[in-house]
């Protein structure tokens, strides 16, 4: 059976580029595209991955992963943070949080998917 992707991005370009390329890989895809949003497709989608941005509207990416964290049902789900902020300590801010990896925009498809795969073997 395909992994399930959830992907939280409010770039609607970025998410249509992220869907193409994850489909083409295999995976069913969600979306999400701001933190509110992100939060309920997890309890409706059950991932076996979130890409999560953070910088998003009404919760940011931090957030989202700390709640992601707390709860039984969503705290082992791998986490990698996908964004523009690419300084150390908003990688180390993002780890902290809960994520599993963080990879910084722009990115390579190739270098994503095969994180993907590495998570979702290591889970």
């Amino acid at each position: 059976m395909p992994k399930k992707i959830l992907v939280v991005e409010d770039d609607a370009e970025l998410v249509e580029l992220l869907c193409f390329n994850l489909m083409r890989a295999g995976f069913l895809i969600g979306t999400a595209a701001n933190g509110v949003e992100a939060l309920a497709k997890v309890r409706s989608l059950s991932p076996d991955l979130i890409l999560l941005d953070l910088m998003l509207p009404e919760l940011d990416g931090y957030s989202v992963c700390e709640i992601l964290r707390r709860s039984p049902a969503t705290a082992s789900t791998p986490v990698i943070m996908v964004t523009a902020a690419s300084s150390g300590l908003a990688r180390l801010a993002g780890l902290d949080a809960g994520a599993n990896d963080y990879i910084t925009k722009p990115f390579s498809v190739k270098e994503l998917l095969a994180r993907i795969d590495t998570l979702l073997v290591a889970a």
